[in-house]
């Protein structure tokens, strides 16, 4: 979110974030979707007006989803880690670390914060870039508001609607959206609805490359435009038989999980340039994936959004790779336009 770099948040953004969340987490809980997976700062994106959003990935079908909180586990709601469950407070108790990113411009453990809470020290909690820009009224009530999140007992964390009535009267602006999801503009009377994502995309988010790896193999090479099986009306020179061996070579692999020979061969089919596949290029990636090699997968995931723009799939692999080199902000970025142009091929 951009806290302690050169040019640090103010304090008037911070709180602004603090409620935009809060009022994006309310518009969750009144349209039942109250749930949302591992709340964290990089969930936060900025619109182009400079207006935080609240990333729809997060979203939650169920509460019994084994794999909710992908944080280090010091700033995991501490029921969480005794039921494996997640409910409306562990959210609250999520939005409460935020508070304290945004207080602190920094990843503080909740128990460490709490401890300085507790010696009445909140001061050493505020970020040191902040200092004259507040007032100790509104440090103190937001550090406050922090620690009833933080609360052990569940029952006794607030809830979205009270998180927002007391960010309220912390802001000082009067026009604040009523909604704040990712994708819903200005002046919309009635929200869309959060993205949508496909199997593919499923499977990026979750970085579950076995399922990736299914769908690569039921989708084909249909959405390829430079390339068939069958080259009927194409001169079968030597060079062509041979990239033609090595690509059948690397889907065998391919399918038998075979990763390593999978881009040995696959890598001879590229290097041989006698054609371009924007398949060939997201298999090698999810292989390179598969092989622990992110930065070489995001390389091939980038030249088969180059040789076919408007494929979804390279999109989605893309995610996948940014999901592995840690870059969660931009992977879901790709995620959205790949959601998107997904959309635009059904609808069309």
């Amino acid at each position: 979110m951009g806290l302690g770099e050169a040019q640090p948040m103010k304090w008037a953004m911070r709180l602004r974030v603090a409620l935009y969340l809060a009022q994006a987490l309310e518009y969750c809980s009144s349209k039942g979707r109250a749930l949302y997976h591992d709340l964290n700062a990089y969930r936060v994106l900025f619109d182009q007006d400079g207006n935080p959003r609240l990333s729809c990935f997060g979203l939650m079908k169920n509460s019994r989803d084994g794999k909710s909180y992908s944080t280090n586990l010091a700033f995991t709601p501490p029921e969480y880690l005794r039921t494996g469950r997640v409910t409306q407070e562990s959210v609250v108790y999520s939005f409460g670390t935020m508070l304290l990113d945004l207080l602190s411009g920094k990843h503080i453990p909740p128990s460490h914060a709490l401890d300085l809470i507790r010696g009445k020290n909140f001061l050493m909690l505020m970020d040191s870039c902040l200092e004259g820009h507040f007032s100790n009224d509104d440090g103190t009530e937001l550090v406050r508001l922090a620690s009833r999140c933080l609360q052990y007992e569940a029952r006794e964390r607030p809830n979205a609607k009270s998180l927002v009535a007391a960010l309220m009267s912390l802001q000082k602006e009067t026009e604040v959206p009523s909604y704040v999801l990712l994708g819903i503009p200005h002046g919309t009377a009635n929200p869309t609805q959060p993205l949508s994502l496909t199997p593919m995309g499923e499977a990026c988010l979750r970085m579950d490359l076995t399922a990736i790896h299914e769908n690569l193999e039921k989708i084909g090479y249909k959405d390829d435009e430079g390339i068939a099986n069958e080259l009927s009306f194409q001169m079968w020179t030597k060079q062509m038989q041979e990239s033609l061996t090595s690509k059948r070579q690397g889907d065998a692999a391919f399918r038998a999980k075979d990763f390593t020979t999978a881009i040995d061969c696959y890598t001879q089919f590229i290097d041989g340039g006698t054609m371009v596949s924007p398949t060939v290029f997201v298999r090698r990636c999810l292989s390179y994936l598969m092989s622990d090699m992110p930065q070489e997968a995001l390389g091939d995931a980038i030249q088969a959004h180059v040789v076919s723009t408007e494929w979804p799939t390279a999109f989605y692999l893309q995610a996948a790779a940014l999901f592995s080199l840690g870059m969660e902000s931009d992977a879901q970025e790709s995620l959205k336009d790949g959601t998107n142009l997904e959309a635009k091929r059904n609808k069309n």
